[in-house]
């Protein structure tokens, strides 16, 4: 299993508070059955801690008029918006819904170049909250298509996640299902797509990053 950048300093340190934790437990609470369960619960915890920064590596099926999915998780909205920030125009918004049991890497939706990019300091809503995707710690990333296309994605951080992480900038190209983000411990994804663009999932549908079509482009 592949571990992901962001778990590098994570893992270690989530690994000795564990042990130091477990024996002073062990220390104050004299009962074997307590302690057996007390180790049991800490190898599990951190065996979940491991999982959540797994990074696994597929090949991308590429379209270019296909939305991917930025990531994996629950499709929670969709639902015609103003996008005032960037795009300035109605659009249709499409948001994932990310558990701290999902991957949390995040990929292009599309092939282009970042045409905007800007990070907001905010609140920690939980994730589905209506007003987390204007009120929380969010990224707005603006993504130009070679057909002259423009889709957002906005990467927000929800009651848990306290870091949301981006790995390039305005003016780079990206490829369709390129890895370029993480958020750490539940969060939300997105996607503000053109009016006229067929969407191809439905609410509570699960997506799968880098795999599952959200939507096609006219």
């Amino acid at each position: 299993m592949n571990i992901h950048k962001e778990g590098y300093k994570i893992i270690p340190i989530a690994a000795i508070i564990l042990v130091l934790l477990y024996a002073l437990l062990y220390w104050l609470i004299p009962f074997q059955v307590v302690q057996v369960i007390l180790g049991l619960a800490a190898v599990i915890f951190f065996i979940l801690v491991v999982r959540f920064f797994r990074d696994p590596e597929f090949p991308v099926e590429k379209n270019p008029s296909q939305i991917i999915a930025p990531a994996d998780g629950k499709v929670v909205v969709i639902e015609e918006t103003e996008e005032s920030e960037y795009l300035k125009d109605k659009r249709i918004q499409v948001s994932i819904f990310m558990s701290p049991l999902n991957v949390h890497v995040n990929r292009s939706p599309v092939a282009g170049e970042i045409s905007y990019f800007k990070y907001h300091p905010g609140k920690f809503l939980v994730a589905w909250h209506p007003k987390s995707s204007t009120d929380n710690e969010r990224t707005s990333i603006g993504l130009k298509l070679a057909s002259g296309v423009e889709i957002m994605m906005r990467q927000v951080a929800g009651a848990v996640a306290r870091r949301i992480c981006f790995y390039s900038e305005a003016g780079k190209p990206v490829e369709q299902g390129e890895k370029f983000g993480f958020i750490r411990f539940g969060s939300r994804i997105d996607l503000y797509l053109p009016l006229d663009a067929k969407i191809k999932v439905n609410i509570d549908d699960i997506s799968y990053g880098g795999k599952t079509v959200i939507a096609e482009l006219s």
